[in-house]
């Protein structure tokens, strides 16, 4: 690998050793799973570890939830510090301007706030909620956004939900340089939460599902039975 291939560390205790050592810098990765198998948390978790490094963070939410109600959310973990709120990391709230305006609009509108706050971790959360605004277009969208968060210096987080009966948003997933799942599968009576890296351009991955915990002191924690 060459010495300038650089990587961020995930903040997703147990997951850096299955990916060389992180997210490579600068990158667009998708995190997908469906309700409950900790996607938000997930993101929360890679942008305090990028506060505590001294990165900038920028936290788009597509869902119109103010900033208190994530406060709320996130103060119950012991990783986060909410003094990151407002300063390391910066919230956008995209929710409105998918209700009024068009995909060039709010293409304009991330590009825009990433030039402002010049964020080294971005989150979307969660990407695939644009596609009930923009439908048809929203293939063409998806391609386009990739396209502008790969000019920036930055790691991107695309969450995104996965419907009944697929393994995650085939939309997005070609489209990004790296694919997590989060999955809950029911065994023996009890639901299990598995992590597995799909994909991850130059790096030389573990594979296959890795058992996995939330915690409220660490969040998602990868456990290490497996590799």
């Amino acid at each position: 690998m060459p010495e300038d291939f650089r990587r961020i560390p995930t903040g997703v205790k147990g997951l850096d050793e299955m990916v060389n050592g992180g997210f490579p810098f600068p990158s667009v990765a998708l995190v997908a799973g469906s309700a409950g198998t900790g996607k938000t948390t997930f993101a929360m978790e890679f942008l305090v570890e990028g506060a505590k490094r001294g990165e900038q963070g920028l936290f788009f939410t597509t869902l119109s939830e103010p900033t208190q109600w994530m406060l709320r959310y996130a103060g119950q973990f012991g990783f986060m510090d909410k003094d990151y709120f407002g300063e390391e990391i910066k919230y956008e709230d995209m929710g409105l301007l998918l209700q009024r305006e068009g995909t060039e609009e709010l293409l304009d509108f991330v590009d825009d706030k990433i030039a402002e706050i010049m964020p080294q971790r971005i989150v979307i959360d969660p990407i695939t909620v644009v596609g009930a605004f923009f439908e048809e277009k929203y293939r063409l969208f998806l391609f386009e956004l990739t396209n502008l968060l790969k000019n920036w210096q930055a790691v991107t987080l695309l969450t995104g939900e996965v419907n009944p009966g697929e393994p995650y948003p085939a939309e997005i997933s070609y489209a990004v340089d790296s694919v997590v799942l989060l999955s809950m599968i029911e065994e023996e009576g009890t639901r299990r939460k598995f992590l597995e890296v799909l994909k991850m351009r130059g790096t030389d991955h573990t594979a296959g599902k890795q058992p996995v915990t939330i915690t409220s002191e660490d969040g998602v924690v990868v456990l290490k039975s497996r590799f």
